[in-house]
Protein backbone atom coordinates (compact mmCIF):
# COMPACT_ATOMS: atom_id res chain seq x y z
CA UNK A 1 0.00 0.00 0.00
CA UNK A 2 1.83 3.10 -1.43
CA UNK A 3 -0.07 5.80 0.99
CA UNK A 4 1.21 3.98 4.12
CA UNK A 5 4.23 6.48 5.52
CA UNK A 6 6.32 3.76 7.85
CA UNK A 7 9.42 5.75 10.30
CA UNK A 8 11.52 4.92 12.88
CA UNK A 9 10.18 5.91 16.06
CA UNK A 10 13.64 5.40 17.65
CA UNK A 11 12.59 6.38 21.15
CA UNK A 12 10.03 3.64 21.62
CA UNK A 13 11.96 1.43 19.06
CA UNK A 14 9.51 1.03 16.82
CA UNK A 15 8.73 0.92 13.36
CA UNK A 16 5.24 3.20 12.97
CA UNK A 17 2.72 2.98 10.01
CA UNK A 18 0.68 5.91 9.35
CA UNK A 19 -2.13 6.16 6.98
CA UNK A 20 -3.75 9.84 6.65
CA UNK A 21 -1.60 10.62 9.65
CA UNK A 22 -2.85 8.23 11.76
CA UNK A 23 -0.97 5.21 14.12
CA UNK A 24 -2.24 2.24 12.00
CA UNK A 25 0.58 -0.51 13.32
CA UNK A 26 4.03 -0.66 14.66
CA UNK A 27 6.84 -3.08 14.39
CA UNK A 28 8.56 -3.25 17.78
CA UNK A 29 12.22 -3.90 18.04
CA UNK A 30 15.44 -4.37 19.50
CA UNK A 31 19.27 -2.91 18.48
CA UNK A 32 21.99 -5.13 18.90
CA UNK A 33 25.27 -5.19 18.09
CA UNK A 34 25.18 -5.41 14.10
CA UNK A 35 21.79 -6.74 13.75
CA UNK A 36 17.87 -5.81 14.26
CA UNK A 37 15.66 -7.86 16.35
CA UNK A 38 12.13 -7.70 15.82
CA UNK A 39 10.18 -9.15 18.68
CA UNK A 40 6.44 -7.88 17.61
CA UNK A 41 3.87 -6.37 15.03
CA UNK A 42 0.79 -5.18 15.28
CA UNK A 43 -2.21 -3.26 13.16
CA UNK A 44 -4.60 -1.70 14.83
CA UNK A 45 -7.98 -3.37 14.08
CA UNK A 46 -9.50 -0.25 12.21
CA UNK A 47 -6.98 -0.75 9.71
CA UNK A 48 -7.15 -4.50 9.01
CA UNK A 49 -7.07 -6.02 5.73
CA UNK A 50 -5.79 -3.04 3.97
CA UNK A 51 -2.05 -3.83 3.65
CA UNK A 52 -0.28 -1.97 6.39
CA UNK A 53 1.45 -4.97 7.64
CA UNK A 54 3.03 -5.63 4.46
CA UNK A 55 3.62 -1.92 3.90
CA UNK A 56 5.22 -1.94 7.12
CA UNK A 57 7.31 -4.57 6.71
CA UNK A 58 8.24 -3.80 3.65
CA UNK A 59 9.46 -0.41 4.08
CA UNK A 60 11.17 -1.04 7.34
CA UNK A 61 13.31 -3.48 5.61
CA UNK A 62 13.86 -1.65 2.54
CA UNK A 63 15.06 1.06 4.82
CA UNK A 64 17.57 -0.81 7.04
CA UNK A 65 18.75 -2.66 3.96
CA UNK A 66 19.77 1.07 2.87
CA UNK A 67 20.71 1.86 6.03
CA UNK A 68 23.17 -0.90 5.90
CA UNK A 69 21.87 -3.34 8.80
CA UNK A 70 21.49 -6.45 7.23
CA UNK A 71 20.99 -8.80 9.51
CA UNK A 72 17.61 -9.55 11.05
CA UNK A 73 16.70 -11.36 13.63
CA UNK A 74 12.78 -12.02 13.21
CA UNK A 75 11.54 -13.24 16.76
CA UNK A 76 8.32 -11.80 15.47
CA UNK A 77 5.82 -14.70 13.57
CA UNK A 78 4.95 -11.85 11.57
CA UNK A 79 7.56 -10.55 10.36
CA UNK A 80 9.22 -14.03 9.92
CA UNK A 81 5.97 -15.19 7.28
CA UNK A 82 6.48 -11.75 5.62
CA UNK A 83 10.14 -12.41 4.70
CA UNK A 84 9.54 -16.20 4.23
CA UNK A 85 6.88 -15.27 1.76
CA UNK A 86 9.31 -12.69 0.12
CA UNK A 87 12.66 -14.56 -0.80
CA UNK A 88 14.23 -11.40 -1.75
CA UNK A 89 14.57 -10.15 1.31
CA UNK A 90 15.55 -13.38 3.22
CA UNK A 91 19.23 -12.63 2.78
CA UNK A 92 18.29 -10.31 5.55
CA UNK A 93 17.25 -12.86 7.86
CA UNK A 94 19.65 -14.34 10.46
CA UNK A 95 19.25 -16.96 12.70
CA UNK A 96 19.22 -16.45 16.77
CA UNK A 97 22.51 -17.02 17.68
Amino acid sequence: MSDVEVTDNSELHRFEARLDGALAGFAVYRREPGRIVFVHTEVDPAFEGRGIGGALARQALDGLRDDGTVQVVAECPFIAAWIQRHPDYQELLRPRP
